[in-house]
């Protein structure tokens, strides 16, 4: 499964969580058999190459993400959780809230 993220950084070990508006990157995690399996980072998420994701994390619930979900996604909203590395221990755990409409 794919899971998108917007970050301030490239750097898979150091890149944090940040607003829709304040991203620099998109961080797509291929998350497989309880692992991560992959990082790419992206400029554009229209433009990483994946037909389908199905999450996407987001900062805060003031996000505008009702975008997302009309793409089919799920969206999920980090409690402290800062960089890739946490936001993937808490979305194992299902530590992670879920957006409501």
């Amino acid at each position: 499964m794919l899971i998108l993220i917007p970050v301030e950084g490239r750097d898979e070990k150091l890149a944090k969580i940040t607003t829709i508006a304040g991203r620099k990157r998109w961080a797509v995690v291929d998350f497989d058999q309880g692992e991560v399996q992959s990082v790419t980072f992206h400029d554009d998420r229209m433009e990483t190459g994946h037909d389908f994701i199905d999450f996407v994390i987001l900062e805060n619930k003031f996000e505008n993400y009702l975008d997302f979900m009309e793409e089919g996604m799920m969206v999920l909203i980090r409690r402290e959780e800062e960089t890739i590395e946490d936001l993937i221990e808490a979305f194992k755990f299902k530590e992670l809230d879920e957006a409501g409409i």
